[in-house]
């Protein structure tokens, strides 16, 4: 990803985004902020009760325990008391298909024929030969990941960076926020969903997967540029369809959405290069409030922090303790570690350069919890409030 740092970005009207993603306009009565991985729990149980034509879930995997069972079961019991409910769930192939007992056997009980239920798992094109053969399981997702945490529920949508698991579900903190009466934000997301889900794998009601019949790149058996190439281009057409329908229009509401994505193996890099736009263009004395679950910033964003931008730049991120690799077995364990390396050397940075009074960093810890929060938030010079933010799953990591 490389992009340079341009002046005529001007980040009072947020036009600029317009080149990266399709405009919609949403009322800022309609977004709450949930608050606890619990309400976040509650919401998505009750959303699945109540949801009347359509929930569509796009994750990077469901959890094998009794909270994540009784989602499953509470989708099972709306599809059974509401037939024309369809459902549509997105996962990773990889992390999806992690043990015995997986995301596969966890869904098990939707993918009734008589169901309009669908189960998509994506496969990392990067992932192949060799390497696929050899890696051990549980380092395989390090190669690629289908990372999006979308919940859609009707015309309403939860955007965060929580996966479903008890983790998620019990004190491991998140972002979530929920935008109500958004039809076409939501169609858009589906939208996205349904064109990776065509590109990945399919789940059977028999724990089998078969590829879309309309789609004949294999992600890891068909050659690589192939794939990516195809992939891209699709992608690519879907997005530029939108953009040219929903441009940023003068007869907006108080809040508009830009949705973005950022896809490395199809050379897609519209969330990195959009942070470091804003990063570069912030006006002398704005403040970006930046959060992540893991501390590993690419060099290109460093780089714009310390030399380029004229911001003053607030980090979050997990104290060791709060790392959620803290009670991870073998070589996982040492991750927390190699994350307090990271931060230590960039902090470090921070005071060789005397930058101290321009970029803080702060570190999470709760007893007995583990921080997962990501999200950039801008406030103009003089602003009492933001007035942009960043929402999502992205750990503005390399």
């Amino acid at each position: 990803m490389t992009t340079n740092c341009s002046n005529n970005c001007n980040l009072s009207d947020f036009k600029w985004l317009q080149k990266f993603g399709p405009s919609y306009s949403v009322k800022a009565e309609n977004i709450t902020a949930l608050k606890s991985p619990s309400e976040f729990y509650r919401t998505l149980l009750d959303r699945c009760r109540t949801a009347k034509r359509r929930i569509v879930i796009a994750s990077l995997y469901l959890g094998i325990g009794d909270l994540e069972r009784d989602l499953v079961n509470t989708i099972k019991v709306a599809m059974e008391n509401r037939r024309e409910l369809s459902v549509r769930v997105l996962l990773d192939a990889n992390r999806g298909s992690r043990g015995k007992v997986s995301s596969r056997t966890m869904l098990m009980p939707i993918m009734n024929p008589s169901f309009d239920c669908r189960v998509f798992l994506y496969h990392t094109p990067k992932l192949r030969g060799l390497l696929r053969l050899l890696l051990p399981e549980r380092y395989n997702e390090l190669i690629g990941i289908q990372h999006m945490k979308l919940y859609m529920f009707d015309d309403s949508i939860i955007i965060s960076g929580a996966n479903l698991s008890q983790d998620y579900f019990t004190n491991r903190q998140d972002r979530y926020i929920i935008i109500e009466d958004c039809k076409l934000l939501v169609d858009f997301y589906i939208g996205l969903v349904e064109l990776l889900g065509r590109m990945s794998f399919q789940l059977t009601n028999k724990n089998t997967l078969t590829l879309d019949p309309t789609w004949e790149h294999h992600p890891y058996k068909s050659p690589y540029k192939t794939y990516a190439s195809e992939a891209r281009k699709q992608l690519i057409e879907y997005y530029n369809t939108h953009i040219i329908k929903y441009p940023t229009s003068e007869n907006v509401t108080d809040t508009i959405v830009y949705p973005l994505i950022e896809f490395p193996p199809f050379d897609i890099h519209h969330d990195s290069q959009t942070t470091n736009l804003l990063m570069c263009n912030a006006e002398p004395g704005s403040t970006m409030h930046m959060a992540t679950g893991y501390f590993n910033i690419p060099d290109i964003y460093i780089d714009t922090m310390f030399q380029k931008s004229l911001a003053n730049f607030k980090i979050l991120f997990s104290h060791p303790m709060a790392n959620s690799f803290q009670q991870a077995k073998g070589p996982a364990g040492f991750i927390p570690t190699a994350y307090s390396y990271l931060t230590n050397t960039f902090h470090s940075k921070i005071e060789q350069l005397k930058l101290h009074e321009r970029i803080t960093c702060f570190e999470y810890q709760r007893t007995g919890w583990t921080f997962h929060s990501k999200g950039l938030w801008y406030t103009p010079n003089k602003s009492e409030l933001p007035v942009l933010t960043a929402v999502g799953s992205s750990n503005y990591g390399t």
